[in-house]
């Protein structure tokens, strides 16, 4: 059997995935990139950001130390160590993925690619310099960017996108968030973390639209006790530059004058240069439709991570690269193959206290008329939780009343997007409560929650 000839247009999660798995199993492949080898979303907005977080976390724990017994701390920003360890660990994280592609003998190519026929991929590098690559099979992984609405026009200044915030030139005196999803409320946790006083702007009536309500509610409770300005059913229609500030008008008349604004209102595809027409892949508002081997409408040319509508996780981008180098590989004509699903992925939001869930939700299930058994145990019923002084938020766990197979759950506290996993291991393996029950947790720790909620 001839060898396959695999090229990868996009090395973030997904491409990198895809080109370690196919070439460890026979194929030939070749991995084009134009940024950052492991994504520029994951690369430059995903963990810097959470490195961030993780930076504000340190923060609020030395702020409460009081509680722990110990004298309290109060810690100074330093913005050049901290863009120091951001730019350490974005270049250890690119380094390992180059060494892993590398040890696989696959092909690195710099450059921008697209398809110029159905078999074909023109690289141009940044010189100018053309290539073209023959592939029997092609993966489309070109990630996405932050969405810029007409009416703003950020300068990396005063008025930012999120990947000008990783750090900032300066830590704002007055943030206003634009954006109260996923984005939106982890910029809030960080700059409140890091001492920025913050406004968010929510379009709809809480933030997190999306997600339990319940959820929401905590989260926003927390933002008021430090002090963050919600203006709730508000949009915004204009950012101006003020001199020394920036200026914000939303759509019902309010106006928000602060130091700085962010915006965190969603991304856009990398498809418009793909070339998608020359090979006949369809295409909707930029991305392209998959079936659930994440093939597009042409066979052979597959589609993962953010450019295939999906769930926007690194997780969910690495799994579908795994998939797709088995399946184009024939790997699931010899053995079982299971798809992804994508409704039992887990997500998590890193504030402060952490969100996770999984499966599905209290919320979705009453609105479809589904009958479902809901358990919430409070964290301040955790001895582990009251050991770290940090008893705040729940556990939910949905079950089905008659099987008792675990279906979803929910989580705000401390580690919520750690202990999120246990609940996901029970949803994609149709575990029971009784099964989650029975397991011998070890002693204190926030996990035996768990427990007690299947209990």
């Amino acid at each position: 059997m001839p060898t396959v000839r695999f090229v990868v247009i996009g090395g973030g999660p997904a491409g990198v995935a895809a080109a370690t798995h196919a070439a460890r199993l026979g194929a030939e492949v070749t991995l084009v990139e134009r940024d950052v080898i492991g994504g520029a979303a994951h690369l430059w907005d995903c963990i810097p950001s959470k490195a961030m977080i993780a930076t504000g976390g340190a923060i609020s724990f030395l702020a409460r130390s009081k509680g722990m017994g110990l004298q309290e701390v109060n810690p100074h920003i330093d913005t050049g160590n901290l863009s120091e360890r951001l730019a350490s660990i974005m270049k250890h994280l690119e380094d390992s993925n180059c060494e892993l592609l590398t040890s696989q003998n696959v092909r690195i190519m710099t450059g921008s690619g697209a398809l110029i026929s159905p078999h074909e991929v023109e690289v141009t590098a940044a010189d100018g310099s053309t290539e073209v690559i023959e592939a029997d099979t092609v993966l489309l992984s070109t990630g996405s960017r932050p969405r810029i609405p007409d009416w703003a026009a950020p300068d990396g200044e005063r008025i930012l996108t999120t990947r000008d915030a990783y750090p900032p030139p300066e830590i704002p005196e007055h943030l206003t968030v634009i954006g109260s999803g996923v984005t939106g409320v982890e910029f809030v946790h960080m700059f409140t973390s890091l001492g920025s006083k913050v406004s968010l702007i929510v379009s709809r009536q809480h933030v997190l639209p999306d997600k339990d309500p319940e959820v929401a509610y905590e989260l926003e409770q927390n933002f008021i006790e430090r002090g963050v300005r919600l203006l709730k059913g508000a949009r915004s229609t204009a950012i101006e530059r003020t001199g020394d500030g920036v200026t914000v008008t939303c759509d019902d008349g309010r106006i928000v004058e602060s130091s700085h604004a962010l915006l965190a209102i969603g991304s856009i595809p990398n498809s418009e240069s793909l070339g998608l027409e020359a090979a006949g892949v369809e295409s909707e508002w930029g991305f392209i439709p998959i079936n659930q081997n994440a093939q597009s409408n042409v066979p052979h040319i597959y589609a993962a991570g953010d450019l295939s509508g999906k769930l926007p996780l690194s997780s969910v981008a690495t799994m579908q690269g795994r998939k797709i180098a088995e399946h184009m590989l024939g790997m699931h004509k010899d053995r079982p193959h299971r798809h992804i699903s994508y409704s039992k992925a887990a997500s998590a939001i890193f504030t402060e206290p952490e969100i996770a869930d999984v499966g599905v939700s209290e919320a979705d299930a009453f609105a479809h008329g589904r009958k479902v058994r809901v358990t919430k145990v409070p964290f301040s019923a955790s001895a582990k939780a009251l050991i770290n002084d940090d008893p705040r938020g729940f556990v939910k766990l949905i079950s089905d009343p008659m099987t008792g197979v675990v279906l979803g759950g929910s989580i705000v506290g401390r580690h919520a997007a750690e202990l999120i996993s246990i609940i996901a291991l029970c949803v994609t393996n149709q575990l029971t409560v009784g099964d989650l029950a029975e397991t011998l947790f070890v002693h204190p720790t926030l996990s035996e929650i768990l427990v007690e909620a299947a209990e």
